[in-house]
């Protein structure tokens, strides 16, 4: 009797903790061959406009350590990661063909890009009698327990978490498994690649970052286990989220999430579990209420498909007067807009590839209703840079700031002088990543354009020399009254 053998494609599913796909081929299959190809147009290629770099070195460095996590986890079983560069629909075909596999199982993708590579794939294994089996992991519920189709989904948050948070349960995360067969072939494992090897430079750390951010699952349950067991952290979640400095102000679990090494359900069922253990309140729900935020932008990418990544959203109507405007770009990007909050922000992506959620939502609102940038050049960026980049959330966050998504409130405009002195009132955070600011007091370092000379003199800052003149004159949002 020939032995049934089946390959586990991972994709943003790297870990083994609730992993539909390798609990689904322990079921059908008597060996299984774990494979993760490192695509070469996601590590190599450039963004479909605005031609940035589609996987910036830090997200790229997250994800080679997660694949060497992973690696090091099936080992840990009596299995192997075998692992290529290349495009995976030929890469994980030739290896379907060469053991003569039954199945591949893998995690179903819904945006376009990942549908095309999972359509090429099941079409080529047709051709040798072979097919893909999907598995879900990426949200926390399964869409076949929600009340409506995918389709019905509504749009509008508010109703989405009224007709789902208490109604819909979420299912217990699946177990690890502790032992994982081998295939009985000498394919070979294939080397990890390395930085280098996508052509970018090795990350040089940064003292201020918030947080390591070391890929993988080993490392995410690690980050769970702190965040809520070992320092309570979450218990003052809700006041503390729109902090600006420091690993403990959010849970910072969103890269792990967006690879996959951390479960939305695992997450959850912790939560309830610390609840259970140590006392709910706003804080704890409010952890599951970002859990909810991210399903909702999934769905919404399903639902709408392709426009979410369109000028004129999935509301369907394109927003007045912007321009792919290079000239405001690149000193957005660059953080050189002479606006300290908006500069500290950006210049904090460009050295860790993180950003505060306080930060992501001022320096958009900043490139969109004050600079009147195409918000997609925005959203190109952050796509580059964030090491915890998860495309619904973060195409539908921006849909979202340049009110072309489907909520029905339109104008979310940041006075970004009041939303700085609110979350930065010491000019800590903005001192921080702007150090040529570091001798102004609190009452003008968010406002330097404003000084007089003999200010700016005394507290030895030259503003259009040693930082810029504002682009955005800060009186736009404040005038000193003092």
């Amino acid at each position: 009797m020939s032995l049934r053998r089946a390959i586990v494609w991972f994709r943003q599913d790297l870990r083994l903790h609730d992993n539909e796909a390798i609990t689904n081929a322990l079921e059908m299959a008597d060996e299984v061959l774990p494979v993760y190809v490192f695509d070469e147009r996601l590590f190599t290629g450039r963004t479909r406009w605005f031609d940035f770099p589609k996987t910036g070195k830090f997200r790229a460095k997250f994800i080679i350590e997660a694949v060497e996590d992973l690696r090091e986890q099936l080992r840990a079983r009596g299995n192997e990661l075998v692992v290529r560069v290349g495009k995976p629909e030929e890469v994980v075909f030739e290896l379907a063909r060469e053991c003569k596999s039954s199945w591949v199982f893998c995690n179903r993708e819904r945006t376009s890009e990942e549908l095309t590579i999972q359509n090429d794939l099941e079409k080529k294994l047709w051709t040798i009698g072979q097919e893909i089996l999907y598995s879900r992991g990426k949200m926390l519920y399964y869409t076949a327990d929600l009340p409506f189709p995918v389709t019905h989904t509504p749009d509008v948050f508010s109703q989405f978490r009224k007709e789902v948070e208490r109604i819909v349960p979420v299912r217990e995360p699946l177990p690890t498994p502790s032992k994982i067969p081998h295939f009985s072939s000498d394919i070979a494992p294939g080397l990890i690649p390395t930085l280098k090897d996508f052509g970018h430079d090795e990350v040089i750390p940064d003292s201020r970052k918030v947080l390591p951010f070391q890929g993988g699952e080993t490392a995410g349950l690690e980050r769970l286990r702190y965040y809520l067991w070992e320092t309570d952290h979450i218990k003052n979640y809700k006041e503390t989220r729109n902090g600006l400095i420091g690993g403990d102000y959010s849970s910072k679990f969103s890269a792990w999430l967006a690879q996959g090494c951390l479960s939305p359900k695992k997450i959850y069922h912790e939560i309830k579990k610390y609840e259970a253990e140590r006392g709910a309140n706003d804080s704890t729900y409010w952890l599951f209420f970002e859990l909810l935020w991210r399903d909702f932008f999934r769905l919404m990418g399903k639902k709408y498909g392709d426009k979410i990544f369109l000028k004129q959203g999935t509301k369907g109507e394109e927003p007045v007067g912007l321009r792919n405007n290079w000239k405001n770009m690149r000193p957005w990007l660059e953080g050189e807009t002479g606006v300290p909050f908006i500069d500290a922000n950006m210049r904090e992506l460009n050295l860790t590839g993180f950003m505060s959620n306080r930060g992501r939502q001022n320096v958009a609102s900043f490139l969109v209703k004050d600079l009147q940038v195409n918000w997609q050049m925005g959203a190109e960026y952050f796509e580059s840079m964030l090491v915890d980049y998860d495309v619904t959330s973060n195409w539908g966050n921006w849909n979202y700031i340049a009110g072309v998504g489907s909520d029905p409130r339109e104008d979310r405009y940041f006075n970004i002088v009041k939303q700085a002195r609110r979350y930065d009132p010491k000019g800590e955070y903005v001192k921080r990543w702007v150090p040529e600011l570091a001798e102004l007091p609190a009452d003008m370092v968010h406002i330097p354009d404003q000084l007089k000379f003999v200010e700016q003199e005394e507290h030895h800052v030259k503003i259009g020399s040693d930082y810029p003149l504002a682009i955005v004159a800060t009186k736009k949002w404040d005038r000193r009254s003092w």
